[in-house]
């Protein structure tokens, strides 16, 4: 005698088996719980710092509830797992280094769901000790060395299009190219 294969997603209220079980014993669907969306905010701080504002977005996107979200966001924030301002400074801080303009991470920032505060105050120490027009001076040199055998007006198109693309102001950017 043979038996029919039951699958465990397959419950006479959920026949099609679309995604979760049925749980009488809870009145939240399974992985709703406190510990399952602390656990994923975890996992996702392990790779980088994030957001407030991006940590709720993506704990919505798993499916958590907007209540359980907040919630899961609050608990981080008192413990200091996360903190708008240390995100800011961090994500500055790495940004400069490759170099990118201050115009293209002030609009990531601000993408991220930072307050406008937060990005003054860290945008005004990051200014002190960054000179933008020597570091467009510098990807400048370096891209035209690249485009050597190309026509100089075309040459200086793909070098202001590069530094547009980097985030450097249009004004900085046409003084460094036309020189």
């Amino acid at each position: 005698m043979k038996r029919k294969r039951v699958s465990s997603l397959t419950s006479p209220n959920n026949p099609e088996g679309h995604g979760l079980a049925s749980n009488s014993q809870s009145h939240r669907p399974q992985g709703q719980s406190p510990e399952k969306a602390r656990e994923y905010a975890f996992l996702l701080l392990k790779f980088r710092l994030r957001s407030e504002k991006e940590l709720l977005q993506r704990l919505k996107q798993k499916g958590f509830s907007e209540e359980l979200c907040r919630d899961t966001v609050n608990f981080l924030k008192d413990r200091e797992f996360i903190n708008d301002r240390v995100f800011a400074r961090g994500w500055v801080a790495s940004r400069l280094k490759r170099p990118f303009g201050l115009r293209r991470i002030k609009q990531e920032l601000v993408q991220k769901g930072l307050d406008r505060e937060v990005i003054e105050d860290t945008f005004s120490r990051a200014r002190e000790g960054y000179d933008e027009s020597s570091i467009i001076k510098m990807l400048a040199e370096k891209r035209f060395s690249k485009l050597k055998g190309v026509e100089p007006l075309k040459a200086r198109q793909r070098v202001y299009a590069y530094l547009m693309r980097r985030g450097f102001s249009p004004d900085l950017i046409s003084s460094v190219v036309n020189k």
